[in-house]
């Protein structure tokens, strides 16, 4: 086996709530802060997880991960690009 796993699809309500509870539970955060915490952190995560080809820009989860291909059939995309 060559080590990549397949990952599994982003969920942005179960991040969310993690963070939150992280926040309010372990460091003592009011709710609010703790939400506008959840907010940037999931921003962040969503723009990390969107291809940074110009003429994609579909979600890692649109994508083939050990090959790097694109699912959605009107693409063009032959690579998922990071940078």
């Amino acid at each position: 086996m060559t080590g990549k796993l397949i990952e599994k699809k982003f969920n942005p309500d179960l991040l969310y709530n993690r963070v939150v509870h992280y926040y309010i539970d372990k460091k003592k955060y009011s709710r609010e802060k703790a939400n506008a915490i959840a907010q940037i952190v999931i921003k962040r995560e969503q723009q990390r997880r969107l291809c940074k080809n110009t003429n994609c820009r579909h979600s890692l989860d649109d994508h083939i991960r050990n090959s790097d291909t694109c699912l959605i059939l009107d693409c063009n995309c032959s690579k998922f690009l990071t940078i």
